[in-house]
């Protein structure tokens, strides 16, 4: 699997990998390669939310001329991958980590961001007319301990009264009865507001949306090679050039290794894994009582996520390898396996279907930013930290603002500093390795 610690770029002509969404997907669009030279007000790279919402919002709103590049095609990153959760926020932040670090007043203002993310989402959808398999029934982050029940507790007292009956405390009694069965969980926040989609599906859809604005998009057109010239940047891939005056890095976690100086070594692609069950008997869909449309995340520090899906299975995922080498290994499916069935023990006897991992991209302090290097001629947005599909597309559009309207963005920490160089930065992998074995022991 491509890893982006070791290589430039992705290999081009990949394919999508053949996960629970790519199969869903009856007919693939078809795709240009760059063959040739051509100029552009604004090039992307990367063709996933970020880069696509970014695309679509410069040419309907502000008329420029931009053309995306992408090693693959459209969503063949982490957009395509992921699974499916339409959250209020992004990065690895609560709301009291938030409180602490900025303040109340700060920490209510970038939530507030996060749900808008959620609209703008839905406004994408209805604006392309989507088919994404949008299901609706809520998000619940659950306290996996009892010592998480206080924290969590506080955060939906806080949000409740600043959002309303969209977010409150339920308790382990209401999260059996009325969410789902499972072993270990003590109550948790729900989150009204947030549905499920079809990942693929609605980054394709971002796509046709883009191209209809009169965008131009090149797949299977990796970035080789970049020069910057006195007005201009220069984009080289195997066929073809791009110049433009300006450039969006919108890679996240598929970042490659030196790609620019903006971005080098200031975020951390870390894996993530998901499996997919066969269809749950009616027996089991009894015994787990998993709501139909509820979207599902527990309070450890290796996190495991999971939904049932429309078709009766179970999608689960959780951390993957360390390295891309080994992302494909039957261990880490075994991993999540184990954890789907420590989660719910009556499915015991259930295998997988499915398995898949993508890259997710992780800063320094837990937080992403949208930002631009000194001449504000290179744009970019990353380090959603596995939680950014609503936030990307809402971070897009910020990028369209940040280019053609700065007045109009809101003065949140998002856009007030780079991400932090990782320090010993060639060391991220080991101590990725002690970080994954403390964590582990503390869960």
């Amino acid at each position: 699997m491509y890893d982006p610690l070791i290589e430039s770029h992705p290999k081009p002509s990949q394919g999508y990998p053949d996960s629970y969404w790519s199969r869903s997907i009856k007919a693939l669009p078809t795709t240009n390669q760059l063959t040739s030279d051509t100029h552009a007000d604004i090039a992307i790279i990367g063709a996933g939310y970020t880069g696509l919402s970014a695309a679509y919002h410069l040419a309907s709103q502000y008329n420029k001329k931009v053309i995306v590049l992408d090693a693959n095609d459209a969503g063949w990153g982490c957009s395509g991958r992921n699974a499916g959760f339409v959250l209020p926020g992004t990065g690895r932040l609560s709301l009291f980590d938030m409180e602490r670090k900025w303040g109340s007043s700060i920490a209510t203002q970038v939530f507030e961001e996060y749900m808008q993310s959620i609209q703008q989402v839905e406004h994408m959808i209805t604006a392309g007319d989507i088919d994404c398999d949008k299901t609706a029934g809520g998000y619940l982050k659950l306290a996996h301990r009892r010592a998480s029940v206080a924290d969590l507790r506080y955060q939906a007292e806080q949000l409740h009264q600043k959002f309303g009956e969209s977010v409150r405390f339920v308790s382990s009694k209401e999260v059996e009865h009325d969410y789902l069965k499972s072993a270990n969980m003590f109550g948790g926040i729900y989150f009204g507001d947030c549905f499920g989609v079809n990942p693929l599906k609605l980054v394709l859809g971002y796509k046709d949306l883009a191209e209809k604005a009169g965008v131009t998009l090149y797949c299977n057109s990796p970035v080789v090679n970049w020069q910057h010239k006195t007005y201009e940047h220069c984009l080289y891939t195997p066929n073809g050039r791009v110049t433009a005056e300006k450039v969006i890095i919108a890679t996240n976690g598929y970042t490659g290794k030196k790609l620019h100086t903006t971005v080098d070594n200031r975020h951390f692609p870390v894996l993530s894994s998901i499996i997919v069950t066969r269809p749950l008997t009616a027996t089991e869909l009894e015994a787990v009582n998993l709501r139909t449309g509820l979207l599902a995340m527990d309070t450890r520090k290796m996190k495991y996520y999971y939904r049932l899906l429309p078709d009766n299975r179970i999608l689960f995922g959780g951390r993957g390898a360390i390295a891309g080498k080994d992302a494909d290994k039957t261990v880490h499916l075994q991993r999540l396996l184990a954890g789907l069935k420590s989660t719910f023990p009556t499915l015991g006897n259930i295998n997988a279907d499915y398995f898949w991992s993508g890259w997710v991209s992780a800063t320094y302090d837990n937080y992403p930013r949208i930002g631009a290097n000194e001449d504000s001629s290179v744009h970019y947005s990353m380090g959603y930290c596995g939680s950014g599909l609503a936030f990307s597309t809402l971070a897009g559009k910020r990028l369209a603002q940040s280019i053609c309207e700065p007045e109009a963005l809101p003065s949140l920490p998002f856009w007030q500093s780079p991400p932090p160089k990782f320090p010993f930065s060639p060391f991220r992998r080991l101590g990725l390795r002690a970080y994954y074995a403390l964590a582990n022991l503390r869960d």
